[in-house]
């Protein structure tokens, strides 16, 4: 560990390990190097000196990133409770220089390549040789509970020299190791005072300077690496992508008990239970001050039989959930999402590099009062605000940079209304997506117009229809005008009816809510006139000799065109849409999902009276009807509400008749298709249904059209009544 005349300290760490933290803190503390080098990428020197900012707060995250290619990139995460961020504030405070040792990324993204070791636990194996299955608990004991100061790094160097022995390693691992080395001789050769090195406890054995290979060997490893032009920042990063269960490889099980770990002054356990039995309470668990004290005095005591030097994580969960929750787990995992996790997010000053994008966020958020969280927030917005309309069209700007700060939610219910709904939560790869989105332009706004422009370019009449309605929610004028051109010009050639169809219902709610945000339409309802008319022509033609899976989609576009045409108070569409469905309704040869359909749209718009649609109903099940397209045909012309079965008993008589004469051998095939087409009924509304078909007639028979089942023993009890009431003797 001390090495080269007392110059070089190395001290082997476990990434975000608090014990490590502490022991690091200590160590430099007793050593006062003039020089710390910290495992991770040599292009991070550049923006190390931040660290010193009283604005810097854990958590944050060293993000390097292929200039050409911002998706090559690379997160070097620290907490708190890091010893790689102990040792930054460490050098910091203390005036003294702070670099970084490791494969450059630029050689690394350009490599594309994977650590060896990344699979590789070498804590797991040193718990295991010793007879355990947890490696985080086995360091804890073994190692951070047990050694102090430098004697702790100590054993860390002997543990891993020892491991090492006669293992292979890899190539990839082998590199770093030497660009690691290349870094410390260079140090060697211009800092005369001591150096500490902050490491992974893997790589201590191969940084002690008595113990280097040949510098040959190394520049052997490292000659002709490719490489790439990268840049370095800070991001801020969250308590819950510190967590292994995120899928960080580096990750620790529980971040916010280590963050406890490491701040807690004293009485580690008991403040730590006082804080759980403080989130208990406001959430209406009754906990009492003498409840954590026995919890407390179990934790240790559990500790005590399981031969741990002080309660461990499971010790004091445990203890929690038999005393503070009654033994109950449910409120433990509101104690784990709060408490073990959290949703803490860092914070980064604002001199730190950044693309002129993410300024101009920064810069708009900080106007808009938008405040960066990990935690899921409900951001409610009424449009006629001015404020808020401008925070809404920054959120739909983001989401076409592929920057989903916020979701929409709710849109059905606030569509076409002065109100919308986001949930709000920021992510870290956020940063890295406003990188790459950079590329299109240097604020939010040209960046956003670039976008449309882009897809306007290749995109056909549903998805520039589609492209329309985000650009209009988005306020991009200039963009928007050269979507509608290329709609415009693409409708007129567009041939394929089913694709004009799918443009009618996005057109249409421009043109109907439009208004909500100021925006003139008129040119979409020029190019919406024209897109009916010809859907309505094409119709006919497009539903001639379609299959099951092709019927079905016809049958959505055929709601869909349904939607947009019912959102628009326009008769002459209207007439025309009609029309078109009366034609398919009547053509021979349309699938049954789409002829059974268009009656049923047909019979909603009062152009079929009920007597008109069952006698259509009847003809289509009748007993000489093919049975599979006549159940096509029902689920057509039954999609949607149940309340037409429910409030014309006609029509349900005569599904009823349909589905009680048909052969059994054949029932059994339909069964599922008809399942299909009542599951998509509410329970209520399936109850109602068999409510009706229950009054229809008893024992399941259904009376002929014109008949009446009569109960002749109830009626004989009070026809003598009835006939004493009129006078009649007979």
């Amino acid at each position: 560990m001390n090495t080269d005349g007392g110059r070089v300290h190395v001290l082997g760490i476990r990434h975000h390990g608090p014990g490590s933290a502490r022991a690091v803190r200590a160590a430099l503390d007793e050593l006062s190097p003039a020089l710390v080098l910290i495992e991770g990428p040599p292009e991070l020197d550049s923006v190390a000196p931040l660290a010193a900012s009283a604005d810097m707060e854990p958590p944050v995250a060293g993000l390097v990133y292929a200039v050409a290619d911002p998706a090559s990139s690379a997160f070097y995460p620290m907490a708190a409770f890091s010893p790689e961020w102990v040792a930054l504030r460490w050098a910091a405070g203390h005036g003294r220089p702070a670099r970084f040792l490791d494969l450059p990324a630029a050689n690394a993204f350009a490599l594309g390549e994977e650590d060896d070791e990344a699979r590789f636990d070498p804590l797991a194996a040193l718990a295991e040789a010793a007879g355990h299955d947890d490696a985080e608990r086995w360091w804890e004991d073994a190692i951070e509970l047990r050694y102090h100061g430098l004697d702790v790094f100590a054993a860390v160097l002997d543990a891993m020299r020892t491991l090492r022995e006669g293992r292979e390693i890899g190539t990839a691992t082998l590199r770093r190791e030497a660009a690691m080395r290349r870094v410390l001789r260079a140090a060697l050769r211009t800092e005369p005072g001591p150096i500490a090195v902050v490491c992974g406890a893997w790589h201590a054995p191969v940084l002690v300077p008595g113990d280097f290979p040949t510098q040959a060997s190394d520049a052997r490893l490292l000659k002709g690496l490719r490489s790439t032009k990268v840049a370095a920042t800070w991001v801020p990063w969250t308590s819950g992508r510190l967590a292994r269960a995120s899928g960080y490889g580096a990750g620790v099980t529980s971040p916010g008990w280590y963050h406890h770990l490491f701040t807690a002054p004293d009485e580690v356990v008991g403040r730590w239970l006082v804080r759980v039995a403080g989130l208990l309470r406001r959430e209406q668990y009754d906990t009492s001050p003498s409840s954590v004290i026995e919890a407390v005095r179990l934790a240790h005591a559990l500790a005590g039989l399981r031969g741990r030097p002080l309660p461990g994580l499971a010790e004091v969960m445990e203890s929690a959930q038999a005393v503070l929750s009654g033994g109950s787990p449910v409120p433990m995992r509101l104690v784990a999402r709060e408490l073990l996790v959290g949703d803490i997010l860092g914070h980064v000053p604002g001199d730190t590099p950044m693309v002129p994008l993410a300024r101009d966020l920064a810069a708009t958020r900080k106007r808009l009062r938008l405040k960066q969280s990990a935690a899921e927030q409900t951001l409610d917005l009424d449009l006629r605000t001015p404020s808020q309309l401008e925070r809404s069209k920054l959120l739909h700007r983001l989401l076409l940079l592929d920057v989903p700060w916020g979701e929409p939610a709710d849109t059905g219910r606030t569509r076409g209304t002065f109100r919308e709904s986001w949930t709000l939560q920021w992510r870290p790869e956020l940063d890295v997506a406003l990188i790459e989105a950079s590329g299109y332009g240097s604020t939010i706004v040209s960046a956003a117009s670039a976008v449309v422009t882009q897809r306007a370019a290749d995109a056909d009449v549903a998805a520039l229809a589609e492209l329309v309605e985000t650009t209009l929610v988005a306020d991009l004028p200039g963009a928007l005008a050269t979507v509608l051109a290329a709609l415009d010009e693409r409708a007129a050639r567009q041939h394929d009816t089913t694709r004009l169809m799918a443009a009618v219902e996005p057109m249409a709610r421009v043109r109907r809510y439009g208004n909500v945000r100021r925006a003139d339409t008129e040119l979409v309802q020029r190019v919406l006139s024209g897109v009916v008319t010809r859907v309505t022509v094409g119709l006919p033609a497009a539903c001639a000799a379609l299959d099951d899976d092709a019927a079905a989609t016809l049958r959505d576009l055929v709601d869909g065109v349904q939607r947009g045409i019912a959102l628009l108070d326009q008769e002459e569409l209207r007439t025309e849409w009609h029309g078109a469905l009366a034609a398919v309704a009547e053509q021979e040869g349309v699938h049954g999902l789409v002829a059974g359909r268009a009656t049923r749209l047909l019979l909603d718009a009062t152009l079929l009276d009920v007597d008109e649609a069952g006698r259509r109903l009847s003809l289509r099940l009748s007993p000489g009807a093919d049975a599979v397209r006549a159940a096509a045909w029902l689920d057509g012309f039954l999609s949607g509400e149940a309340a037409l079965l429910i409030h014309e008993p006609e029509l349900l008589a005569v599904v009823d008749r349909w589905t009680t004469t048909v052969a059994g051998d054949v029932f059994d095939h339909l069964l599922p298709l008809l399942r299909r087409t009542f599951s998509a009924f509410t329970a209520a509304e399936r109850r109602g249904i068999g409510e009706q078909v229950a009054n229809l007639g008893r024992g399941g028979a259904t009376p002929a059209p014109g008949t009446t089942d009569v109960d002749t023993d109830r009626a004989a009890r009070v026809v003598p009544k009835i006939l004493d009431l009129l006078g009649s003797d007979r």
